[in-house]
Order: C-alpha cells, then sequence, then structure tokens
C-alpha cells in the first residue's frame, strides 16, 4: 500500500526472521513481532506497544499451534506431499489466532481451542488448494504452487483431505453447534466462489455483489473462528453474537486489505504478483470504485483481465490503472472503507468486559489494516 497509507513495507523488513519453509512470509509470533517493528518505525508508538502485550499473551499458543501443524498430514504419497508443500510455507495464522483470543474471553482456555485453531487454518488452506487450480495460480506465499509441483489432481485432493481432517477436528471437540456452523461456512464460501465463477472474464461493478463475496468467501470463516474460540471458552450466547458481529467486520476489512495489496502492494511483502486479482477477473473494492469514477480505466482493466494467466504485464498498462485509482482516491477510499470496517470490529467489542484478552481482539482488528502482507 506504498502509495496509499505510508506503506508497511520498508527496507528493514528484509532483517525480520522467517520460519517459513522457502518462504518469505513469517508466522505467528513472527509476524506479530514484524508488524510490531513496523508500527513502531512509523511513529505509531501506541499500536507498536500493544502488539507487544499481544505478542507475549499469545506466544505460548502460537508456538503450540505450529507444533501441531507439524503432526498434519504426514502422508507419503503425492497428496500428503502437496498438502505438506502448502502447510510448511506457513501463512500469517490469523485465523487461529481469533480462535485462541475468543477463548481467552471466557473461562477456561483449553485443548479445545487449540484443535479448533488447526481446524479452521486447515480449512482456509484448502481453500488455496483449490483456488491455485481454479484460478491456475503459479505461486502460493513466494513459492511454487502445491500444483505445480506435484499437478492439479494431487492439490484438489489435498484440500479436500484438509477439509475432511478439519471436520474430524471439530467433530472431536464435540462442542454444541460447531460442526453444523463450519458446514454452513463452507457452503457460504462455495456460494461465494460461484458468484465469481459467474462474474469471471467480465468486469462486474455491482458493489452488492462485491460484499457477498466479502462476506461470504473471507469473513464467514472469520466469524466461524470467533465462535469456535466462544465455544471453546464456554461464553454465552450474548457473546457469541458480539463475537460474530467482530468477525464479520473483521473479515471484510481483512479483505478490503487484499484488495489493496493486489495493486499497489509489494509483493516480495505479499508474497504474490501484483494485479492477480484482477487477472483472475476478481472484482476489489478499489476497481469496483474506480470504474465508477474513471471512464477510461475501463480499457486498461479489460486489457488486463483478457491476458493469458502467464503473460507479462506491460508497465505502462499496470501503471496507468494505478494512476487512475490514486487520481479518482478509489485507493484512498478503499483504505477508507478498511478502517471503518476495522472500527465497526471494535465497536462491536464494547459489550464486553475490559480486560486483555478484549484489548488483544482490538489491536487485531486494528492492526491488520496497517499491514503489507
Amino acid at each position: 500500500m506504498k502509495a496509499v497509507a505510508g506503506s508497511l513495507a520498508d527496507s528493514a523488513l528484509a532483517a525480520q526472521p522467517s520460519t517459513a519453509a522457502g518462504a518469505g512470509l513469517p508466522t505467528g509470533v513472527e509476524l506479530l513481532g514484524r508488524l510490531e517493528g513496523i508500527t513502531a518505525r512509523r511513529g505509531l508508538g501506541a499500536l507498536a506497544a500493544r502488539l507487544g502485550d499481544l505478542t507475549d499473551f499469545v506466544a505460548g499458543d502460537l508456538a503450540e499451534l505450529e507444533a501441531r501443524f507439524l503432526d498434519v498430514a504426514q502422508l507419503d504419497d503425492r497428496v500428503g506431499q502437496a498438502t505438506r508443500h502448502l502447510l510448511d510455507l506457513g501463512g500469517k495464522r490469523l485465523r487461529p489466532l481469533c480462535v485462541m483470543l475468543a477463548a481467552r474471553l471466557g473461562h477456561d482456555h483449553t485443548n479445545a481451542a487449540l484443535d479448533l485453531g488447526v481446524a479452521v487454518e486447515l480449512v482456509h488452506s484448502a481453500t488455496l488448494l483449490h483456488d491455485d487450480v481454479v484460478d491456475h495460480g503459479a505461486t502460493r506465499r513466494g513459492a511454487p504452487a502445491a500444483r505445480t509441483v506435484y499437478g492439479n489432481a494431487a492439490s484438489i485432493f489435498a484440500g479436500d483431505w484438509l477439509l475432511i481432517e478439519a471436520l474430524r477436528r471439530v467433530e472431536r471437540c464435540r462442542l454444541p453447534d460447531l460442526l453444523p456452523r463450519l458446514l454452513d461456512t463452507i457452503e457460504a464460501m462455495i456460494a461465494a466462489e460461484a458468484i465469481q465463477l459467474e462474474n469471471r472474464g467480465r468486469l462486474n461493478t455491482s458493489m452488492a455483489d462485491y460484499l457477498r463475496v466479502a462476506e461470504g468467501k473471507t469473513a464467514s470463516v472469520f466469524r466461524w473462528a470467533m465462535q469456535a474460540g466462544g465455544r471453546a471458552g464456554g461464553l454465552d450466547a450474548p457473546v457469541l453474537e458480539t463475537l460474530d458481529a467482530y468477525g464479520l467486520h473483521l473479515g471484510v476489512a481483512f479483505q478490503a486489505v487484499d484488495d489493496l495489496l493486489d495493486i499497489t502492494g509489494d509483493s516480495t511483502q505479499t508474497g504474490k504478483r501484483l494485479f492477480v486479482d484482477l487477472r483472475e477477473g476478481k472484482m476489489t473494492y478499489p476497481l469496483i470504485l474506480g470504474l465508477e469514477r474513471d471512464r477510461a480505466l475501463r480499457p486498461s482493466v479489460e486489457e488486463i483481465v483478457a491476458m493469458p494467466p502467464a503473460a507479462e504485464l506491460a508497465h505502462e498498462l499496470t501503471d496507468a490503472v494505478t494512476r487512475s485509482l490514486h487520481r479518482s482516491h478509489a485507493a484512498r477510499d478503499g483504505l477508507r472503507f478498511a478502517r471503518e470496517r476495522s472500527q465497526r470490529a471494535r465497536a462491536a467489542l464494547v459489550s464486553l468486559p475490559a480486560g486483555r484478552a478484549r484489548r488483544a481482539l482490538e489491536t487485531v482488528a486494528e492492526a491488520i489494516v496497517d499491514r503489507d502482507l
């Protein structure tokens, strides 16, 4: 988001550690430490201090989560190798973090929360394996996508296996309503994918469709993560409703930032090429605004959408799109939209008792807007 919010991407990031095998993306505690350092360098001292407290609060949980991920899919066949390939690339672990923090709002922080944290990350990972096949993705998290190494079939079956493993873990926890809710979440994700499939190859500037996709494909998983953590923590129905609202707004804010990173991010930090979403025909918030505000933008966008997935984009073409989005303030207003939804997520928590877990959730909602990956 270099030209939008004073990018978080700066040269000091290269010195930050990473444990993801063969990738440049940090996981768990390292991501939080990285965000803390970036926000401090940007003069956001209060947020940096809260991120430091958050890191101290969840460091043990995130370390245990990583240990459990190592135990997933120890299979020697091609499907198992494709599964391991993606899991070893790490990730932000934001969805498991939401499970952990929601559980800590309750009376107990149980083994079930850790199992549910693994489950939600497995669901997310399954969608990535499937998406790369559908979208002909060549890279994922800065490394070759599993499908390019092991083939499309292995990648699809690996995603299916991860979904089954996630469902098994949720069923094993035997917490009320979680398994049906996860099935509903997967259904919502498929419905969102169907909308994107229908619109592939054409420019759909319907904001209603955009929100349906953002809520179904992204926010639904955050909502389930908050519900899962709340159930693990023994929270009552009114608190669970509060957490559901938080997850909805957090997920939309997260997607809105991803939209901006697709066009203004630093590919060395995000782990993917710029304009990937646009090349797959996926409409993002700033592009919808830009197309409404600048009619001259449409030919450039149509040219990008029409190009083969492997084709190199001319800098003149991408620069024209980027300039238009800044000139029309579509990029600025995309960031404003993300901040608004982040604020709504934090506002949803006001009915909860003050404490370290609530502060941590507020910090997460604030920090996801100021990220570079």
